[in-house]
This record gives structure tokens, sequence and C-alpha cells, in this order.
């Protein structure tokens, strides 16, 4: 496996799945096969759970990690072509990549959507330059427009803890005061539809998610009419993706707090289990009893990322 950046990437999900629970049962079943290789995992954003759980699969797996934050310890990168550098962005990108390439096996990249140009944010282009000229294999630690690693560790959340063989999960739109890329929501789409899930997707007019991350999914405009019989409510703000508005690409075009998940919003389902990738803005995205209650799995999902990065990496070292 040389990149990882769809569900498609990881070929056959039964048995990821299978490994994934070999895998969580003895983590470190496979620790010699990293010996003497090296993970370089490089952060443009922010990053808590995707900078833990990817660095302790790595070493789960006998790696040397080497963590670059570009914002912080490294000279800035210009990332556009044709660009004339007289400001203060001393190195491009497209030799800095293939430097860092010389030091390491794989390469992890994390990059965030400037939510300004939709084209250039769903080209992939950071993610793309890198699979193009470092020279090794590539995965991504979330993208402009995919999270792939998360989508991983919540199907294998789903998996674990769904309480009839074909479960109901509903993907809801929820505030927040910031504008937010489409990453998880993506991938998560993409994800469950790949998967043996009843997948419906709510969200106010306006917050359509791309043709080709929301497959076969149902998409219900009524948050009420989708959550009634959910068994899992995955709880996520996304700015206007800009489908059927592209001048609204990257805005937030609500703030209705009437779709914050509460107590009574989750009543509406069956018994569903709460999740969340986090961090969470609690009271917006979903109240403290919601978030607090025995069937939120926001903690489990978190530590089953873990486990969808330590499968990743050992197939594409293996």
């Amino acid at each position: 496996m040389n990149r990882f950046l769809n569900v498609g990437d990881i070929g056959d999900l039964h048995k990821a799945l299978q490994e994934a629970m070999e895998i969580k049962n003895d983590r470190f079943k496979y620790v010699e096969l990293g010996r003497n290789k090296t993970l370089l995992m490089v952060f443009f954003n922010s990053s808590l759970r995707t900078r833990l759980s990817t660095q302790k699969a790595a070493l789960n797996l006998g790696m040397n990690v080497i963590v670059l934050d570009v914002n912080q310890g490294a000279w800035k990168l210009e990332t556009e072509r044709g660009v004339i550098m007289d400001g203060d962005k001393s190195e491009h990108l497209l030799e800095a990549i293939p430097v860092m390439g010389c030091y390491c096996d794989l390469i992890g990249v994390r990059s965030f959507a400037g939510l300004q140009d939709r084209d250039y944010d769903y080209a992939e282009t950071i993610y793309h330059q890198f699979l193009k000229y470092s020279g090794k294999p590539v995965f991504a630690m979330e993208t402009a427009t995919v999270h792939p690693l998360q989508a991983f560790a919540d199907l294998i959340t789903i998996e674990e803890h769904k309480p009839v063989k074909r479960p109901k999960v509903v993907l809801t739109w929820a505030p927040h005061p910031k504008a937010l890329p489409q990453a998880v929501p993506n991938s998560f789409a993409e994800w469950m539809n790949a998967a043996d899930v009843d997948f419906v997707i709510t969200h106010p007019e306006g917050y359509e998610l791309d043709p080709k991350f929301v497959g076969n999914a149902v998409v219900e405009y009524d948050q009420r009419k989708a959550l009634e019989g959910a068994h899992f409510v995955y709880a996520k703000n996304w700015s206007c993706p800009g489908v059927t508005r592209p001048a609204d690409y990257g805005k937030v075009l609500s703030k209705d707090m009437r779709w914050t998940i509460d107590a009574e919003h989750m009543s509406w389902t069956d018994n569903a289990h709460f999740m969340h990738c986090l961090p969470v803005r609690r009271n917006m995205i979903v109240t403290d009893d919601v978030i607090e209650a025995p069937t939120s799995l926001v903690i489990p999902e978190a530590a089953n990322r873990e486990i969808s990065a330590t499968v990743v990496i050992k197939r594409m070292i293996g």
C-alpha cells in the first residue's frame, strides 16, 4: 500500500476490520516489522489525538519516529509554484519534500483546508505533492477534504458496539462558532457507505456534502426524522461545502442551536450511542449530559485511533 487517503486504499474492509481486532488484542504482535524503519509525521496544523495515536502506532510496530511541526521549528514553506519568494517564506515545499523523503521510510501528512478556494482544497494539492515528490509512501493524517484514520477508527468503534447486524448510523450537522472543513464528515460518509450500515445524513439546507462522499446515503433535512430509530448518532459541524452555493464555500450559514444534540434529540433514537471525533464544543455540538452519558463513545473511538493507525502503517511498511 503506497498511499492512504480514501476508503478504497485500504482494500477489503472486512479484512481490515479483522486485522484491527487482531492488533487490538496484541498491539505489539508486529513490533519487529518496523525495526530500523522511520516514520516522518509532518504537521501543517494543530493536533492532539492524531499526533499521539499515530506516534504510538509507529512505536507499536517498532519504528523510529520524527515529528516535524512546519509552523514551529521549521522554515516557513511556500506551497505554490510560480510565486516570487520575496516574502516571509524561505523554502519551497518542492525542495523540502524530497529532502524529507531522504530521512524516512514513510510519511504521514496533516494539512488543513484554507476554506477560500474550493478547487484548490478539493484537489488535495499538498498531499499529492508529498506523494509525487517524496519518493516514499504517504498517508493522510487529515487533509483539506478527508480524515481517513478517524473514519477507520469510527468504523472499528461501531463494529465493536453495534446492537444489530446492520445498524442505523446518522451523521448530523451541529452548530459551531467557527468555519470548519468538511474532512471528518466527508470521510465518515465515505467509510459508512462502504460499510454494512443503514446510513443517513442530516443537515440544514446549504450544507450538502460533495456527492462523491454522500454516495448512496439518505439525505434527510428533518433532523428528528433522520434520528428516529438510530443506533449511532455522529454529530459534527462543517462549513458550507459549496456544492449548491459555490460562492458560500467555507462560510458559516447557520448557528441554529436547535441542531445541538441534547437528551431530547437522543430520545428520538433507539437508545443510540453518541459519537464525535473530538475536540468538541460542549453545549454547542452536544450537551454535557449526552457526552457524559454511558452511551457516549467519544473516548473509545479516540482510543481506536491508535488501532486504525497501526493497521495502516503496518500495511504500508509490511
